[in-house]
């Protein structure tokens, strides 16, 4: 069975920083993409980032570029999310998926997390 964890939400000040964990299990992380998306209240979701666990390649939105650094612990099936210089406009809800490739076309990713709520207060 496939699981992804995210962990690592909460409520910071503008400027400050967070990371969040997503961790997986159930399939062969080696061969798979993971990627954050977040909804905020009333809006879309947005793709955040997606790193390829096999070669490392990462992607970001351009809302995040500069600000934003997707990672991949293979040997802990774990993908971070470190976010600094945060905005308000960053609060969401935040959710981390597993496809086969990176794209920001939500329906390719069939296995998402249960997600966790960013609050960024100004």
């Amino acid at each position: 069975e496939v699981q992804l964890v995210e962990s690592g939400g909460g409520l910071v000040q503008a400027g400050g920083s967070l990371r969040l964990s997503c961790a997986a299990s159930g399939f062969t992380f080696d061969d798979y993409a993971i990627a954050w998306f977040r909804q905020a209240p009333g809006k879309e979701h947005e793709g955040v980032s997606c790193i390829s666990s096999s070669d490392g390649r990462a992607a970001y939105g351009d809302s995040v570029k500069g600000r934003f650094s997707i990672s991949s612990d293979n040997a802990k099936n774990t993908v971070y999310l470190q976010m600094n210089s945060l905005k308000p406009e960053d609060t969401a809800v935040y959710y981390c998926a597993a496809g086969s490739f990176c794209t920001w076309y939500r329906m390719h990713y069939t296995d998402w997390g249960q997600g966790t709520q960013v609050t960024v207060s100004s």
